[in-house]
């Protein structure tokens, strides 16, 4: 291949510009011009492309959001819009696309791939469930930021004695909420992956007030149950005030980590070397610290499981 091309789908994750980085850059270095796609699928279809060089993607690895935008175009769906975003990408003498972003972007790259296309996916999103890989790109900032937040509440939770619910994000899996509590100490930890009992979490509740604690966190992903819901059944049974702290978009923004950069940075670069392998239809990931790739039709054939030993620990560490 002598020209591919590369976007951001979905919703937006830090290390995104990192992973763009580093696709441009390692497609350079074997003579491969790199063609950046603005907003996503519908940007593809629009033939909004610019031709980017090294310079294009200098100062951006430390940067969070996507220097690509993003954006939604369900239509994207429709086969029509796919052949003329084949088309498009073909008139432009493109012959390769990496999609940067979640399993819908993924789905979009694999119908392009079924007609013919080549396209590699890299997983970008903070909910990290992506399957097939065990991080993805954002997940390790997002945690960050959501336990930093926490930290902080804790601070003003313990000097007023009060019981706060934080709701994080995570729609259909747990991953911030669970890897967030219990390395922030959290109480009590819902996610959707589990069931929840509300008399399980009253009953932590008093277990630690009887022991002179005055003072709890008690973490819910969204997809679960709304955080001001919660801190209302709450209240109604215990008859305590529950504040209620919803963390939402924070959690998508900021520098990214060490982690999310290095590991964008194999991704990004390994995936340009599928596509000069001519090896289309796949995705990247991370198993075991090592970088893997695996059919796409994997990522919709496995479901994302959560690690569900962590949250048996943190009910052991919340006695």
């Amino acid at each position: 291949m002598k020209k591919i091309a590369v976007l951001t789908s979905g919703g937006d994750a830090p290390g995104m510009n990192a992973a763009i980085r580093a696709v441009v850059r390692k497609a350079r270095f074997h003579d491969v011009e790199v063609v950046g796609v603005y907003h996503g699928f519908q940007g593809l279809y629009k033939g909004n492309y610019e031709l980017l060089d090294i310079g294009s993607v200098g100062d951006i690895i430390q940067r969070g959001g996507t220097k690509l935008f993003s954006a939604r175009f369900p239509e994207f769906k429709e086969e029509e819009y796919q052949l003329k975003a084949i088309e498009r990408m073909k008139e432009a003498g493109i012959e390769g696309l990496v999609v940067i972003g979640g399993d819908g972007s993924y789905r979009g790259a694999m119908e392009l791939t079924k007609k013919g296309f080549p396209c590699v996916g890299i997983p970008g999103t903070i909910d990290n469930d992506v399957p097939g890989t065990e991080y993805t790109i954002g997940f390790d900032t997002a945690l960050n930021t959501v336990v930093e937040s926490i930290d902080k509440i804790r601070d003003t939770a313990t000097s007023h004695e009060n019981t706060f619910v934080i709701e994080v994000m995570g729609r259909d899996a747990g991953d911030i909420a669970l890897w967030a509590g219990l390395a922030a100490g959290a109480e009590s930890i819902l996610i959707p992956e589990e069931d929840f009992d509300l008399e399980a979490i009253i009953t932590r509740l008093e277990r630690g007030a009887a022991r002179g604690k005055r003072h709890s966190i008690i973490i819910v992903a969204e997809g679960v149950m709304n955080g001001h819901k919660l801190a209302k059944h709450l209240e109604e049974r215990t008859g305590v005030k529950i504040r209620t702290s919803v963390l939402g978009h924070i959690q998508r923004g900021g520098s990214p980590s060490a982690r999310d950069r290095v590991i964008a940075g194999r991704l990004g670069a390994r995936a340009v070397e599928l596509l000069l392998e001519n090896k289309g239809g796949r995705a990247v990931g991370v198993k075991s610290h090592n970088v893997v790739d695996y059919d796409l039709q994997q990522a919709f054939e496995q479901k994302h499981v959560a690690d569900l030993s962590l949250y048996t620990l943190s009910k052991e560490l919340s006695i």
